[in-house]
């Protein structure tokens, strides 16, 4: 613990992973930030030399096994895209400066290795040359890696941390934030974040506390100051007071009892009082949640997040590894549904064994479905391993962020193309396996009539749904209050698309946070959804409201809320609803 006397600091941020805990802070920062320059003698300059070209022979390693992958799964002209890559970690010219300067200066290569590549990318960037011009994100990613090869065993890594801890930190990736070593990490606290991103996402599925968007944690706390973190509010209490920890020890104990009764659940019905079954199925990202579905009392997965299979690694997961995995799921549910998501990369979320170029805006460049459509080889690996675990016949697929007719046509004709590989080869597969599309662009949800046709269930993402539909980056701060789930525009479309679904035959599922929103429960209900698909340890609490609920109450409060005039005044009749039949679950809703 900290040394130091100081007074209690209170934090208000974003409650993204319900739950409260207490202990010391650990930060944890990027490898940006661990460049520490020192002095060094004429003796220690060969070791540093040595240290240098041991850190090129790594990455030349590296790159060239990253090639090799890429060009199994994509291609030799993919491939190609790392020979510049190769030259920069080859360049004699770039090497010999660094030596050089390492020489001069009398200090360690960190320094010296960023300071060149700074230089010689900065030069680049400004030639009037394309070709050019691109090679400085070339030297940059590069460099990065040889920095991470130099740092060699990173002590603050999450997942080598092996002390109990709030990790604080300025911002988390998801694939860190899925190998954190959770029986060590009681909590975590960003300066970033929103709690639609992919980071509270895995926060929730590790049933983590998490509070993220707190602005300036990083330069608030210090390393052993004691935090509490109150993840279902968003507060952050830095050295709180007695008073402070024995009011939150008793919070504790009140929501342990409650949980402990909303456990008692797990076998009953998703029914309301007046008989309408809404079943509740899970979210997962990781094979290790598996055991959680059932025992929390979903029944099925809703939406099973591949992209976790490709992230925090190297090499692209082979045919065979992604149908294991995909197979595990269906066999630990049958005979309860398993809804798998093909691959949804690009934005925040990009596997380091995918060279993609920068885009000026990812979340409206090529990302999701569009991505997988320009990368049929690594799409179809994936279309041929769910097709080989779909002979257990619980297995759905489904495509994300469809915003045409064309990209939901041109998916089923490269699934077609893998069913008949399959045959010919004599592999088995369930040729009849429903086929669903995620609604989460705007156009999606107004042609919902002509994609119908062609599938047979929609799932609500109502996290992209919402950004896109608003307008707003769900992950910033100035404009986060237009991120609105109770705009009148939300519920209109929700409403229609769930009209056109039932027009057709079809089902629809939401299985965005909307979902996993106790007091959004009563109107995602009243307005005719089908399912509703959420992380494993908010099955209970959701549970708990529809068993409390009357299907006729929730029918009203959607039609007011499809006349309604404002956001807020939507978020106050769901709020006052949920008070009168199930104020307990307030206490786990920020």
């Amino acid at each position: 613990m900290s040394g130091r006397s100081k007074s209690e600091i209170c934090l208000q941020g974003i409650g993204v992973s319900p739950g409260i805990a207490v202990c010391d802070a650990r930060l944890v920062v990027s490898e940006s930030d661990r460049i520490v320059t020192r002095s060094i003698s004429a003796d220690e300059i060969p070791r540093e030399i040595a240290r240098f070209e041991e850190a090129l022979i790594a990455t030349h390693a590296q790159i060239k096994h990253i090639q090799k992958q890429v060009s199994e799964m994509l291609g030799d002209e993919h491939a190609s895209i790392f020979d510049a890559h190769l030259l920069v970690v080859d360049d004699r010219t770039f090497i010999e400066d660094v030596i050089r300067t390492l020489k001069k200066d009398m200090i360690n290569v960190e320094p010296v290795l960023s300071a060149v590549s700074n230089r010689y990318s900065d030069m680049l960037s400004k030639v009037d040359d394309s070709y050019l011009s691109e090679r400085a994100a070339d030297i940059r990613d590069v460099t990065r890696r040889i920095l991470g090869n130099l740092a060699g065993e990173r002590l603050d890594r999450i997942n080598s941390i092996t002390e109990p801890c709030v990790v604080v930190v300025h911002d988390l990736p998801p694939s860190d934030t899925a190998t954190m070593n959770k029986s060590m990490v009681k909590a975590f606290v960003t300066d970033l974040g929103s709690s639609t991103s992919h980071t509270a996402i895995m926060a929730r599925a590790l049933q983590v506390p998490a509070v993220v968007g707190l602005h300036n944690v990083t330069a608030t706390v210090e390393n052993g100051d004691v935090v509490l973190v109150d993840g279902a509010k968003g507060l952050v209490f830095v050295c709180p007071t007695e008073k402070r920890l024995k009011e939150y020890r008793q919070r504790a104990l009140e929501q342990e009892q409650i949980l402990l009764e909303l456990d008692a659940l797990r076998d009953k019905p998703p029914e309301t009082l007046d008989g309408y079954l809404v079943p509740i199925t899970a979210n997962i990202e990781l094979l290790d949640e598996l055991d959680a579905v059932d025992a929390r009392g979903a029944k099925g997965i809703g939406l099973y997040r591949t992209e976790f299979l490709f992230l925090g690694r190297d090499t692209l997961p082979s045919e065979e590894e992604q149908a294991a995995a995909y197979i595990s799921a269906a066999k630990s549910q049958y005979p309860a549904p398993v809804v798998i998501r093909t691959l949804d990369v690009g934005a925040d979320k990009l596997p380091s064994s995918i060279e993609c170029f920068n885009e000026l805006n990812p979340f409206l460049g090529e990302r999701a479905i569009r991505f997988c459509l320009s990368h049929p080889q690594l799409f179809k690996t994936q279309l041929r391993a769910i097709l080989r675990a779909s002979v257990h016949e619980n297995v759905r697929i489904m495509y994300p962020m469809i915003c045409c007719l064309k990209e939901v046509v041109q998916a089923n004709e490269l699934l077609h193309e893998c069913m008949d590989e399959l045959a010919s080869k004599g592999i088995p597969f369930n040729r009849e396996l429903e086929i669903g599309t995620m609604i989460e662009v705007p156009s999606a949800a107004l042609i919902a009539d002509l994609i119908a046709p062609h599938v047979s269930f929609f799932s609500l993402g109502t996290n992209d749904l919402i950004q896109y539909t608003m307008a707003v980056d769900r992950g910033n701060e100035n404009v986060a209050h237009l991120y609105q789930p109770t705009h009148v525009a939300i519920v209109r479309l929700i409403d229609h698309v769930v009209k056109v679904s039932h027009k057709y035959g079809l089902w629809t599922c939401v299985c965005g946070q909307m979902a996993a929103s106790p007091e959004l429960v009563p109107l995602l209900v009243g307005l005719g959804v089908d399912e509703l698909s959420v992380t494993p340890s908010q099955a209970p609490v959701i549970k708990d409201v529809i068993r409390k609920l009357h299907y006729s109450s929730a029918a009203k409060l959607a039609q007011e809320a499809l006349f309604s005039d404002s956001a807020e005044h939507v978020k106050m009749l769901c709020r006052d609803l949920i008070s009168n039949i199930a104020p307990e679950v307030l206490e786990f809703s920020s």
